[in-house]
């Protein structure tokens, strides 16, 4: 059983598209027959498997409706009244259409999205190329649920205006670092040139051509893209419409999908090991994976252009202006396989030929990650050394555990691994376990590291379709790790995170630390191929999966965590807690809900008097930090844009309104999700700073000598 935040397929105007060139086998494509199969199975499969047991009906064909039109037109800046009046003239008919395997209804919205598309396109083009006059007072309404769907191609046309308006004037208004920042960006392969023009003395400023090269840029990408979008795509989109008017976490994975679903559970792949990217019709190297076969080979480079493919020793296939998702089916193959690259260097611009053996690769910047910290060096006042463990998600190979692999990937093992690690280097004083960003994984994962720190008791309790709960323990005999624990937490911590957060919290094994409270994810998804049940019938076919949510779980103490999340005993200020993020605010959320509690250990490692005091010596201290007043202003001037309904187009206005960003930047930094990346385990900054002096206050208070300094 799986749990993840959920992943909304949505086009809008920013499309960045990056796939790793790595998967055990090539994604099958669906022929039209077997997708109106799909449609009739998945129909079939929510009916009677979904938790709600509710049918698809007239009233789901409406949501549906709604929910297909707004993944497609979110920002309502493509479809005019008359196009959606036209779709709802289906809005009591695709129940009945899905049900006999007719998913024409998706089709017809699609291709008139996409002519809908192109003519913004063109639009947008003699828009960017318009002159403007920034000193005009007016304004663009931002909140797209307030705007109703524009009713004539000149309010379209009026409506693009002023976000075309809006775009050129934010690249106007950029600041030196944000373009230093973008060009390095730009220019990874090549660092001494980007060093040149930023050492220059020259003042880094946008320009007005600079601004109308990167917006014709941009809109064009954009039509590229989805010019691109293969029929399978869109029934993958519209099936999961379908599934996400029952509850935001459903959805439908199409074969390709479902084999990077299953890459990201097992953190391995088998390929050449790269990321690629698409960008005016070139397929571009985007990041090298280490321990892959580019990296051993090291000719491939960051901005190197794939310009053709040969697989084995077949002739090269050009793949320019080729859609990405094709390349990377091209590139992709088993370990000890030869794939042929034909590239256009970024360095010389020449072209070369690379011929590489494909190779599995473990994604080791995904897994568990431990590091010991000396708190003394970090925080003047405080002593002990802090064994930090950062779980980034609750992954499990479960088809290396099926084929009764001994070394098969598994947060659970990766946990003990590293406890076992802190005790080979001399023990740590407390731990640590860092949540932060974890959006969740394998209910078993979440089962399995609970055990590593409370030992054999309940762990979970499960309510099926039926309404009956079961509970799920752990038989660890004793924790791996009875120490003081700090268990770190935010808003996008969900579903497994708050499975370990919940029974840390039941059991006062530790404290709970970090944003108000957690995502209040409190669903349960199972992964099950399309059609499994009729798998004597259909098993030679390929049909994708169903991501379903089938129960809720609930804390040993009956509480759900949906909507309401896992509570902190100590909040810290941070822009994130204040952001419309967590289970509430999506669409069709399940609601809160209560069971019997379960019988459990109390472990006392926390009471209401140390965590109350706690609370208060962390509340002192962050009022009295530089770092964190300047993230309370970021917090109101946050509060105070998000209550607006339009932003100006009036430079000298914009200007002022435009506020200092390094708060969110930093922010931005920390949690960046870029699979590669070498980043520190716990980076040094004021939050986690604060975080290492709460754990001194706690185990000082524990050991009733408060090493800290107040």
């Amino acid at each position: 059983m799986i749990f993840r935040t959920p992943a909304r397929t949505a086009f809008s105007f920013s499309l960045a598209l990056i796939f790793l060139v790595a998967t055990s086998l090539l994604a099958q494509h669906l022929t039209a027959p077997q997708q109106s199969q799909v449609a009739r199975l998945v129909h079939d499969m929510i009916e009677s498997t979904h938790i709600s047991q509710k049918q698809i009906d007239d009233t789901v064909s409406a949501k549906l409706v709604d929910e297909f039109v707004k993944t497609l037109d979110p920002q309502k800046l493509y479809f005019l009244q008359g196009d959606i009046d036209k779709f709802n003239k289906y809005r009591t008919e695709l129940d009945d259409l899905i049900k006999a395997g007719n998913i024409d209804f998706s089709t017809m919205v699609f291709d008139l999205y996409l002519q809908r598309l192109n003519e913004r396109i063109e639009v947008a083009h003699k828009l960017i190329d318009t002159p403007n006059d920034f000193s005009v007072k007016e304004y663009l309404e931002i909140d797209a649920k307030d705007v109703p769907w524009p009713k004539t191609v000149d309010e379209l046309n009026e409506r693009w205006r002023k976000r075309i308006k809006y775009e050129f004037l934010l690249m106007k208004l950029e600041k030196p670092s944000e373009i230093a920042a973008r060009e390095k960006k730009r220019q990874q392969g090549n660092p001494d040139k980007v060093k040149a023009e930023t050492d220059s003395g020259e003042p880094l400023v946008t320009t007005d051509e600079d601004a109308r090269k990167r917006l014709h840029k941009r809109y064009k990408n954009i039509r590229d893209t989805l010019s691109k979008t293969e029929p399978e795509e869109v029934v993958e989109m519209y099936l999961t419409a379908l599934c996400m008017t029952f509850d935001p976490h459903s959805n439908y994975m199409s074969p390709r999908a479902q084999k990077d679903f299953q890459i990201q559970m097992r953190l391995k792949l088998e390929g050449i090991g790269a990321a690629l990217r698409s960008e005016d019709g070139y397929t571009i190297v985007a990041s090298i994976v280490p321990g892959g076969a580019a990296a051993a080979d090291a000719r491939l480079k960051v901005n190197d252009k794939i310009i053709a493919v040969g697989n084995g020793t077949a002739e090269f296939v050009d793949v320019v202006e080729m859609k990405l998702t094709k390349v990377v089916e091209m590139i992709r193959g088993k370990a000890g396989t030869k794939v042929r690259l034909k590239v256009l260097t970024a360095a010389a611009n020449d072209v070369k030929i690379y011929e590489m053996i494909r190779q599995q690769v473990e994604l080791k910047s995904s897994e568990v990650k431990g590091e010991i910290i000396d708190s003394a060096s970090r925080v003047k006042g405080t002593k002990g050394r802090i064994g930090i463990i950062h779980i980034p998600s609750f992954y499990r190979d479960f088809e290396g555990e099926e084929a009764g692999e001994n070394d098969f990937k598994s947060t659970a093992r990766d946990v003990k691994k590293v406890l076992h690690d802190f005790q080979a280097k001399g023990g740590v004083d407390a731990i640590v376990v860092d949540l932060r960003y974890n959006g969740g994984g394998a209910l078993k994962e979440a089962i399995e590291v609970s055990g590593l720190f409370v030992g054999e008791g309940p762990v979970v309790q499960v309510k099926d379709q039926k309404g009956k709960p079961k509970v799920y323990r752990d038989d660890e005999p004793k924790p791996a790790y009875s120490g003081p624990l700090v268990v770190l937490t935010n808003r996008l911590s969900a579903s497994a995170s708050e499975i370990f957060a919940g029974v840390i919290k039941d059991y006062h094994r530790g404290l709970i630390v970090g944003d108000r409270t957690t995502h209040g994810k409190g669903t349960v998804q199972s992964v099950m191929p399309v059609g499994q049940r009729f798998l004597q019938l259909i098993k030679s076919q390929d049909l994708g999966a169903l991501k379903l949510t089938i129960n809720q779980f609930y804390r040993v103490n009956g509480d759900s965590t949906q909507n309401t999340g896992v509570p902190s005993d100590v909040a810290l200020p941070s822009l994130l807690d204040n952001m419309d993020l967590g289970e509430s605010f999506l669409d069709n959320a399940m609601p809160f809900d209560h069971i019997e509690p379960v019988p459990h250990r109390r472990m006392h490692q926390v009471t209401t008097e140390i965590a109350s005091a706690i609370r208060e010596n962390s509340r002192k201290r962050v009022a009295a930090s530089d770092d964190f007043q300047k993230v309370d202003k970021d917090i109101e001037k946050y509060l105070a844009r998000k209550q607006r309904k339009a932003v100006s187009l009036n430079e000298d206005d914009l200007r002022k309104e435009r506020v200092e960003e390094e708060q969110k930047t930093r922010e931005k930094a920390e949690t960046s999700n870029d699979e590669f990346s070498e980043e520190p385990v716990f980076p040094d900054n004021s939050y986690n700073n604060e975080v290492l002096t709460i754990l001194s206050d706690y185990v000082g208070m524990l050991t009733g000598a408060n090493v800290s300094k107040k």
